[in-house]
């Protein structure tokens, strides 16, 4: 971070607070305004004690060990009636308000939180283990988690005001980062905080959650090493990215891999990868690249494997084509909510790429080039599995033809709340075994006749 951004950043911090947000620490013996008022006077005394000037030298870190040591002899000298954790608390509340995202950082902090959903300043949720949880943090009021909402996209190199209302960026961390602001939002600043794992998600890891049975792997692994090409079907939240890291360690290392996305969320583990990211308009309008143009300029770059992280628009047809000539392999995502939705989005999509392509050449074009189509779903416990396994096997007059391989049965919720059902094989050996075998893959009859409760 640079020296005068960091000067900003603590200057502006002078006289806000939010405040004390419930949970965690000790209960205090002074009330929640009294407490509020000790946070901001103590911050204020610190702040107007330190020379901007060598703050301007300062790294963060070298600042914030500075600023920690003045606040714990200032903490001590007022004899507070605290106890050791809550005057630690205290310290690093403080802190966090100073350099750092106020309110937020304690919830960044947090491995088990993976979403976070700001409805103005009052209102803060956290996503848990697939659930949604209303937490008890708050900001002082718009105006402060608007100076929030500043801190983060300037760090990035964006900005949001009236005029630009609408930002959608990747943090330095990897998350995902959106926020709406009034006079879009009428609540309040509206912010949502996509995080991803610093470890990434094995194909182990999604075995022992139940989100994929064993032998349903093994075949996927076979597809992803015979390069079919394979798109993620699911909804907002169901683990379409999760599974396409997991599927994409599947490709054998030495193969040269081309990623395109909107914010870089993938976590590839080979040694020969190309990650790509589009860009917005700026805000002139102007320097926009999209994922159409990212996906045309790629064919050009040598790829073995393309993977695009979400499929949304004209790049449909582009990915298509590719697909059929010679990149074979290639993974992507599409938001539906089952297989024949993602197959009638494809047609949506297609033709809006190509406005003059009749819909039997767009669905031959389709069937020509998608080999599997897998669907994921959250369920109602908050799990994340996956419902189906289906194979496109071609076209039957005008109707593309399809069968599902494998797929998962929901039979109850038990009195904990938890979805009980099966992972269920068809019986249907998929026409691919073949072109499986000719790769050296070949698969056993009995992973088409398993079932295995969840």
């Amino acid at each position: 971070m640079g020296g005068t951004r960091l000067i900003d950043r603590v200057r502006g911090a002078q006289g806000k607070f939010p405040p004390r947000p419930g949970g965690g620490g000790g209960v205090l013996p002074t009330g929640d305004g009294d407490f509020n008022k000790i946070r901001a006077d103590l911050q204020n005394e610190v702040i107007e004690s330190l020379d901007f000037e060598q703050v301007g030298q300062s790294s963060r870190d070298e600042l914030a060990t500075r600023l920690r040591v003045g606040l714990q002899e200032r903490v001590e000298a007022r004899q507070l009636p605290l106890n050791r954790i809550e005057r630690e608390r205290l310290v690093e509340d403080i802190l966090d308000n100073i350099l750092g995202l106020g309110p937020l950082e304690a919830l960044l902090r947090d491995p088990e939180v993976s979403d976070i959903m700001i409805n103005g300043a009052n209102t803060v949720f956290v996503e848990r283990k697939g659930k949604l949880v209303l937490t008890n943090v708050k900001f002082q009021d718009d105006k402060h988690l608007l100076q929030i909402i500043d801190r983060i996209v300037s760090a990035v190199g964006r900005r949001v005001d009236e005029t630009n209302p609408m930002v959608d960026a990747r943090r330095a961390d990897g998350s995902r980062f959106n926020a709406i602001i009034p006079p879009l939002a009428l609540d309040g600043p509206a912010v949502s905080i996509r995080r991803f794992g610093t470890v990434p998600i094995t194909a182990e890891d999604l075995v022992a959650l139940g989100s994929v049975p064993r032998p349903m792997l093994e075949v996927l692994r076979g597809a992803v090493r015979s390069k079919l090409n394979i798109i993620i079907s699911g909804g907002t939240g169901s683990g379409k990215t999760t599974l396409l890291n997991v599927m994409s360690s599947f490709i054998p290392d030495g193969e040269r891999i081309i990623t395109i996305e909107d914010s870089a969320e993938l976590q590839l583990q080979q040694s020969h990868v190309v990650r790509l990211e589009t860009r917005p308009a700026n805000i002139e309008g102007k320097g926009e690249v999209t994922q159409r143009e990212l996906v045309k300029n790629c064919l050009r770059m040598r790829p073995d494997r393309i993977i695009l992280g979400e499929i949304r628009g004209a790049e449909a047809i582009d990915m298509l084509t590719a697909m059929n000539t010679g990149h074979d392999g290639s993974l992507a995502t599409v938001h539906s909510n089952n297989t024949r939705d993602a197959l009638a989005r494809f047609e949506t999509m297609v033709g809006i790429g190509m406005p003059n392509m009749s819909d039997k050449s767009i669905r031959e074009t389709i069937a020509r080039a998608l080999d599997i189509i897998i669907q994921l779903d959250r369920l109602p416990d908050g799990s994340r599995r996956i419902l189906a396994v289906t194979e496109v096997t071609g076209m039957e007059g005008p109707v593309i033809t399809t069968q599902d391989i494998f797929v998962f049965e929901q039979r109850t919720i038990d009195e904990h709340g938890k979805v009980r059902g099966a992972f269920k094989a068809t019986g249907i050996r998929p026409r691919f075994a073949t072109r499986l075998a000719s790769n050296g893959i070949r698969l056993s009859q009995e992973l088409f006749r398993f079932e295995q409760e969840v």
